[in-house]
């Protein structure tokens, strides 16, 4: 088995043809036809990755993924007909992993599917040192915990491989397309305004003066002269 994934999805022939596919892909699938049933499993069952519908019965796929972030960083994927940049922006701010618009190819999904399953594995990049130190932020590479100022700090995945690219290179200036190349993958096809909306999450939660942007290139992690 590749995993164990959660679908979320309220149309019949959707959630099948979805459970179908990934379950000849080598992936073992349950399906929740609601957004309460979607947040029970979520939370009281192990599951790799979700896939989750916005326009769902009973709470909607915002409100769901909500719910779940409050005890879990499991990856979660957005799966709806809500293709405008706001409703893809509210997607990125609530910490989804990655938004797909219907209608979508089965192969674009199960292809973002293995491009997040990848980004999980954070797979040994750590560095000879079990900890990474920038002023008051510290990083354990081998629990993946990270404080500031001795508080922990609860980041997604891809906010952690983020911080860990800029923390093992400080005061380097990272342009969006090499930090989507470097935490997404060179294969991922994703915009400015993902990297943008993730840095903006990581700066809420480790301070903003961290991150400095570059105008016209990038970001770097500022270092005090």
């Amino acid at each position: 088995m590749n995993g164990r994934i959660l679908v979320v999805e309220d149309e019949l022939e959707i959630s099948e043809g979805i459970k179908n596919f990934l379950e000849h892909s080598g992936y073992e699938v349950d399906v929740a036809n609601d957004g309460l049933e979607g947040t029970h499993l979520a939370q009281n069952q192990t599951y790799d990755l979700i896939l989750l519908d916005v326009m769902l019965p009973k709470m909607d796929g915002y409100t769901a993924l909500e719910m779940i972030r409050k005890t879990s960083e499991i990856p979660v994927i957005l799966l709806t007909a809500l293709g405008s940049v706001a409703q893809q922006i509210k997607g990125f701010d609530l910490q989804a992993d990655d938004y797909i618009t219907k209608p979508f190819d089965l192969n674009l999904v199960l292809k973002r599917i293995e491009a997040v399953l990848r980004r999980k594995e954070i797979d040994g990049k750590a560095t000879s040192s079990d900890k990474l130190v920038f002023e008051k932020i510290v990083m354990d590479t081998n629990s993946y915990e990270v404080f500031v100022s001795e508080v922990e700090v609860i980041l997604t995945r891809t906010e952690y491989e983020l911080l860990h690219l800029f923390l093992t290179h400080p005061n380097r200036v990272f342009t969006r397309d090499e930090l989507l190349d470097e935490c997404w993958g060179e294969n991922y096809f994703g915009t400015d305004h993902l990297v943008n909306v993730h840095v903006g999450n990581l700066r809420k939660k480790i301070g903003d003066h961290y991150i400095e942007t570059i105008r016209g290139r990038g970001y770097k992690l500022a270092t005090k002269d």
